[in-house]
């Protein structure tokens, strides 16, 4: 390759993770100052969530669109656009003097934001050859697997030492930054297709899509808070999206110009790496939910110390990501990938042996191993879901896939946080049938605790805190093991991806 094309690869590539990095660490900077939200401007817990819910709702209502935006207005412009509207938005945030008005500009910047992951994806394909594939997913990876990483720690420092307004204004002059680069070196492809004057534009399409999406993720993101289907209006809107989404797949397939183009799954690599990535995703975002709220609930850490435990396995992601994309180069991204997913279930079994008494190196070093095991997992799966199809697709397949990646990220939270109670109620329910007179172990720790603390109440208190602990601990150990299940049986799914054709993937 020309020093002077090299270059210039390199340069489009800084231009356009600057603003991705931005978007994608705002999914979760929020998360560890809320409570500071919530004095500052009056709110309650539940309102206060709607600061999360709200960016994420916003969010994966654009990200299916956006292919459609940029064949609506040009890559390019759409981008500036993107680029433009977050960046405001996020300074618009810092200003708000309201619950309502910051809810309301998280939206705004979520709507913003939500292409950015796509397009920018869809531009690194573009901007490597085929054959680099490997390495320009290793780099959207540094920002799609970091982000989630990284937000809790950058904003939970940024609110300690100024104020929770920094962590939206800081995406100010990055943002500034970020818009100028994009206006200088991105391009439009040659091959782009644009609509034409007299097209139809497929508004009912439109309106399906966002309202089911904006549906299921609000259901996802509420649905442990309020009971499920016990609540009415998490059925209502469970009714809606399935309505919504599943008419939506049945004019989006009749359709001459549909929002989302989903003939893109008749790839047999695209289509099997989507499931990969949905139960991939579901699985590890589960897992980052999983450890931080052990260490804090059943060990006493502080969120700085938690916070520690998952700082070297972003160090490791940062390591391993290039020299996986290189590998991708040399060896069968198949075989790079069961190791990845393999790797990720013996990480999860070493965090199923977990007890109440490990060193916080003992945390870290299970942190470590699923680093290890996702750096292996994203980047060969990408490389194989997208290598095959042909340049001028990528950008609606770039949508698809980080929906898909999302999606599978929320539900597996949501999956995780209401196993944990389930399988807490049902242990404890368990624990509960031995407190009796007729066990001797309880007999014996009653005595010895009610002469130590002098008060039967105080030992029977303190019996019960203790059974509490433990059968959330065993709560924490299933779902550990149902999540390395999952990825034990993704790598051997995984197999039906064919081995890349570069040839094909240049068309």
């Amino acid at each position: 390759m020309h020093p002077s094309r090299q270059a210039g690869k390199w340069v489009i590539t800084l231009s356009v993770m600057l603003p991705t990095l931005l978007e994608i660490l705002d999914t979760s900077i929020a998360n560890v100052s809320l409570s500071h939200i919530q004095g500052s401007l009056s709110a309650g817990q539940d309102e206060a969530t709607w600061v999360l819910t709200s960016y994420l709702v916003a969010n994966a209502v654009v990200i299916p669109m956006s292919g459609w935006f940029s064949r609506l207005m040009g890559r390019k412009n759409y981008l500036l656009l993107s680029v433009t509207i977050f960046t405001l938005a996020s300074m618009l945030c810092g200003m708000a003097s309201s619950l309502g008005m910051l809810i309301f500009f998280r939206v705004v910047q979520g709507l913003g934001g939500g292409g950015l992951q796509p397009i920018s994806q869809a531009i690194l394909l573009e901007t490597f050859s085929a054959k680099e594939r490997g390495l320009a997913m290793a780099i959207y990876g540094m920002g799609a697997v970091m982000g989630p990483i990284l937000g809790p720690l950058l904003g939970g420092w940024i609110t300690d030492n100024f104020s929770w307004h920094w962590i939206f204004y800081i995406n100010v002059p990055l943002g500034i930054v970020a818009l100028l680069m994009c206006w200088t070196f991105i391009s439009d492809p040659p091959y782009q297709v644009r609509y034409k004057a007299g097209e139809k534009i497929d508004f009912m399409g439109l309106a399906l899509l966002s309202i089911g999406l904006a549906c299921l993720q609000i259901v996802l993101d509420t649905g442990q808070r309020d009971d499920w289907f016990a609540s009415p209006h998490i059925v209502v809107l469970t009714i809606l999206a399935v309505v919504c989404l599943v008419t939506m797949i049945w004019w989006e397939l009749r359709h001459e110009n549909p929002i989302i183009d989903l003939r893109v799954y008749k790839d047999r690599n695209f289509a099997a790496g989507n499931v990969v990535m949905f139960f991939g995703f579901f699985a590890f975002f589960g897992s980052i939910v999983l450890l931080p709220m052990y260490l804090q609930s059943l060990m006493g850490y502080t969120s700085y110390l938690a916070g520690l435990v998952l700082g070297p396995s972003g160090a490791i992601t940062l390591l391993l990501l290039p020299m996986i994309g290189k590998l991708t180069e040399k060896i069968d991204a198949r075989f790079l990938l069961c190791f990845g997913l393999t790797a990720s279930a013996l990480s999860l079994v070493y965090m199923s042996n977990f007890t109440l008494h490990i060193d916080i190196g003992t945390a870290i070093m299970g942190r470590n191993y699923q680093a290890v095991g996702i750096s292996f997992f994203f980047v060969p799966l990408s490389y194989l879901t997208m290598v095959s199809l042909p340049r001028h697709k990528m950008t609606n397949a770039s949508a698809l896939f980080s929906l898909v990646r999302n999606l599978g990220g929320s539900c597996g939270t949501a999956f995780v946080t209401t196993q944990l109670a389930r399988r807490a109620q049902s242990h404890q329910h368990y624990l509960v049938e031995h407190l009796t007179p007729y066990e001797n172990p309880f007999v014996h720790a009653y005595d010895t605790l009610t002469q130590t603390l002098g008060d039967a109440g105080q030992a029977l208190a303190f019996m019960y805190k203790q059974l509490l602990q433990q059968a959330a601990y065993m709560a924490y150990i299933d779902v550990f093991y149902s999540q390395a299940l999952l990825f034990f049986a993704l790598a051997v799914f995984m197999w039906i991806l064919r081995r890349p054709d570069h040839g094909q993937a240049e068309s």
